[in-house]
């Protein structure tokens, strides 16, 4: 039998993987950063305990980040990436031709280094020439950056806690307004309202209120033990039930998650949410 390693949730679930061993364990400027081996997910990022990303079913979270707002988008020239350090997002993104120009904002370089080393077949993308990567604040960019606007800005942070917790504000949130182009679609991971109820709720209707209009959509990942899983879709102009066809279409042949059914299913909202949203 080899050992566990387990992740706690506020003292009330625990979820545990059989490892069969630690292949890196270090800690950054900013957190405890892990990659372990084990029976069940292949190779896993853990980071200040948490389960983040896995070999086995990374596809179910980083295909329903990026492409809803990929397919949908009239323009994705420019895309933002804030967070990601694994490099699964920038590799969705990448994967279609009308990019020109993709910035991915780290705030842990470290992350960057040790995903690349131990988790290569996800982070397929680092060397494309259209990627740029920065590593610093993502808080700070999207305050700061004199940029031409992005068509698609996408944020894939950690929990609300440690590094992550000054991306699930509505400050942060009216920055990367700033910087959308204003035709342009911004969607983020936005938890599950089986654990984190009221973040959840506070995202869609913070998103609101500086976008005009957002919707969340629902899916699953493997590895988050809620079960239940949501991302945000929020645009000034966009609804995320205008598929531009032949873009969704052509992802249809590399994906292994993502299609045209799956996009328009998981808009769906549970009854037990319609009151609330």
């Amino acid at each position: 039998m080899g050992p566990w390693y387990d992740e706690v949730f506020a003292d009330r679930v625990r979820f545990g993987l059989k490892i069969r061993r630690v292949l890196y364990s270090g800690q950054s400027d900013h957190q405890k950063i892990e990659i372990l081996d084990t029976e069940q997910f292949g190779r896993v990022l853990v980071l200040d305990g948490v389960f983040m990303t896995s070999e086995a079913d990374e596809y179910f979270y980083h295909e329903m980040l990026v492409h809803p707002a990929m397919t949908t988008a009239p323009r994705i020239r420019r895309v933002l990436v804030i967070g990601g350090g694994d490099g699964g997002t920038i590799r969705e993104v990448l994967r279609h031709p009308e990019v020109e120009s993709a910035v991915l904002v780290e705030i842990d370089g470290q992350v960057v280094e040790v995903c690349r080393q131990h988790l290569a077949s996800i982070g397929t993308a680092w060397d494309d020439p259209r990627l740029e990567v920065v590593i610093g604040d993502g808080v700070a960019f999207a305050r700061e950056a004199d940029v031409e606007p992005f068509d698609v800005i996408l944020l894939d942070g950690c929990d609300p806690v440690g590094p992550s917790e000054g991306l699930f504000n509505e400050s942060f949130f009216r920055d990367c307004a700033r910087l959308l182009h204003p035709d342009g679609v911004f969607a983020m991971q936005s938890e599950t309202p089986v654990f984190m109820r009221e973040v959840f709720l506070d995202i869609v209707h913070t998103l609101r209120r500086v976008l005009g209009h957002a919707w969340p959509y629902f899916g699953s990942v493997p590895l988050y033990s809620a079960g239940m899983w949501t991302w945000t879709f929020a645009s000034r102009t966009v609804d995320p039930l205008d598929l531009i066809d032949e873009r969704a279409q052509r992802l249809e042949a590399v994906t292994r998650y993502y299609n045209r059914e799956i996009h328009l299913a998981s808009l769906a909202v549970p009854n037990a949410l319609k009151p609330v949203l």
